[in-house]
């Protein structure tokens, strides 16, 4: 018997070795940026850097998008197949940034730039499909979510130390190269990570019925135009500040800010999650956002910039939680690797075409602030509508107790799962 329970129990080690990776992870992004912000990625003309924007970010998200969901499924009935993807993005970021290096005052730059952008986000999939195969029940999960997202805030933090050192002393090619051994540690911790089968048969009636239950529907409504204000609102910025004194300072301000208003956000998620509905909390989170884009499109100025940007990092990390518990209280027949592989791809796929918009549009700051509040406005009333047609969902959400999800158990490469987890 005593075998038994030691079999049901998962490693402590799992969590602990996808923690590594996403450490090393954040943190070579972290020296890519710092070493960016003297290059010719923010020197070139405007203009000239719009254009070039619009077509990489068509040029390289739109791949991205059309594969993932199609080859996403087929990758997690592989043992193993998201701890591959894992290595084999984590490889490539290494390549990509010793080019970065050599390319630093060349056009080839923008390519590379946004090859890594690509894989930064598919590296943020198949995390969140792993996630769930490192905890030992439903309920550690978004407290597992909510740790990585401190670790990411943290490390990220400590990197561009290290990382300015070297700008400042050595140059950019040294903090790109920098950043290229945080990727290669990030390689070989990826091959610590447990050979899970994410899912290993494809998703039943039950699942596909409560994925798309209207508090699941509603949620995910909510966090994609979250993530897609988050995306515009970034590349507005980038764009924006470059016409204002000091606009790079104002744009590192404004990255440093968001850092640290997500991580913030993850830190005390839970402990709101515990006072406030998870559908009330992701309602407030579109509400903050309206009213910080509309007030500071009144004050405007890059202070007000970077408070946006801190307003909607911070109620975006929260948002993912309260959307995360959501799918965990009311879908317990899902597959929840396969789940958030899915909406992390949506949400992924919202962040690119507010990003798109952003460059596409040029608009003043001011304006730029407005959308923001309205389409955060639009998005509450929508909201409101839809769950008001439906009942709110208010009911159905009081007498649901929170139920243990099937299927979501790591598989061996023998086929077996966790009974435990079952």
């Amino acid at each position: 018997m005593e075998r038994v329970n030691a079999a049901q129990r998962p490693s402590a080690s799992k969590f602990r070795r996808l923690a590594i990776t996403h450490a090393l992870m954040m943190g070579g992004d972290a020296a890519m940026v710092v070493a960016l912000a003297d290059s010719l990625f923010f020197d070139i003309d405007l203009d000239a850097a719009r254009s070039r924007v619009l077509l990489f970010l068509v040029v390289g998200f739109a791949p991205f998008l059309v594969v993932a969901p199609l080859i996403g499924p087929l990758i997690d009935r592989v043992a193993g197949g998201r701890r591959f993807v894992i290595q084999v993005v984590a490889l490539s970021r290494v390549v990509l940034t010793l080019l970065m290096a050599q390319y630093l005052d060349a056009l080839a730059l923008f390519p590379l730039v946004f090859a890594s952008l690509v894989l930064q986000k598919t590296y943020a999939v198949s995390k969140s499909a792993i996630v769930p195969s490192t905890v030992r029940s439903e309920t550690e999960l978004v407290e597992a979510n909510s740790k990585l997202g401190l670790i990411a805030g943290i490390t990220g933090a400590i990197a561009v130390i290290p990382a300015g050192i070297l700008l400042k002393v050595v140059g950019a090619p040294a903090t790109l190269v920098y950043g290229a051994v945080l990727f290669a540690g990030a390689l070989v911790a990826a091959t610590r990570l447990s050979p899970d089968v994410v899912a290993a048969d494809a998703a039943d009636d039950a699942e596909t019925t409560e994925l798309h239950s209207s508090n699941v529907q509603l949620g995910a409504i909510a966090m994609t135009v979250l993530r897609g204000l988050v995306g515009f609102t970034f590349f507005h910025l980038a764009f924006w500040l470059r016409s204002q004194d000091q606009g790079t300072l104002w744009f590192a301000a404004v990255v440093g800010v968001s850092a640290i208003a997500a991580m913030f956000g993850n830190a005390v998620a839970s402990l709101l999650r515990e006072r406030v509905r998870e559908e009330t909390m992701l309602t407030t989170a579109l509400l903050v956002c309206a009213g910080a884009g509309l007030g500071v499109s009144v004050l405007g100025g890059p202070l007000g910039a970077v408070v946006l940007a801190g307003v909607l990092n911070l109620m975006a990390a929260l948002g993912r939680l309260n959307f995360e518990s959501i799918v965990q209280r009311d879908a317990p027949d899902a597959n929840q690797g396969r789940a958030f592989a899915v909406f992390e791809t949506r949400f992924q796929l919202a962040w690119a075409v507010g990003a798109f918009i952003a460059v596409a549009l040029q608009v003043s700051g001011s304006i730029g602030f407005l959308l923001v509040g309205s389409v955060a406005v639009a998005a509450s009333i929508h909201l409101f509508s839809r769950g008001r047609a439906a009942g709110g969902g208010r009911s159905a959400v009081s007498r649901r107790r929170p139920g243990r999800a099937r299927g979501q158990a790591p598989r061996s490469r023998s086929g077996s799962a966790r009974p435990s987890d079952r």
